[in-house]
């Protein structure tokens, strides 16, 4: 029987480098690999691609907006890890930790690209 092990998704960037020194950087995802137009990264068993847009694409604008929400444990552990660079970014792009009504402890970040990225952590079974 076939298994679906991973979902690796791919995110349209309009700076390979500073999305790179975002993920990298802020986010303490490692660079395995990085060519022309694209770049795969990685985080404990998280991974993200990242692929160069065409220069005309204006990928900052909310109409282009992407989201990927990363599942998980020890959301308020991370938080504080990523938190004194979080701290670096614009107003506006970090949204801190809280209790959604669906029963996720959350928080998000938005990336050089307007991408949405979603920590949570199931609170309620």
């Amino acid at each position: 029987m076939a298994t679906l092990n991973k979902l690796t998704p791919f995110v349209v960037v309009s700076d390979m480098a500073d999305s790179i020194s975002f993920f990298q950087d802020i986010l303490g995802f490692s660079v395995r690999l990085h060519v022309e137009g694209y770049a795969y990264l990685s985080r404990d068993s998280v991974a993200i691609r990242l692929i160069l847009a065409d220069s005309e694409k204006d990928l900052k604008s909310p109409n282009s907006q992407q989201h990927c929400y990363i599942d998980v444990t020890g959301i308020d552990e991370l938080y504080d890890e990523l938190e004194p660079r979080l701290q670096a970014l614009s107003k506006g792009r970090v949204k801190a930790p809280f209790d959604t009504q669906y029963g996720q402890r959350e928080f998000h970040v938005i990336d050089p690209d307007a991408l949405l990225i979603s920590f949570g952590e199931r609170t309620q079974i």
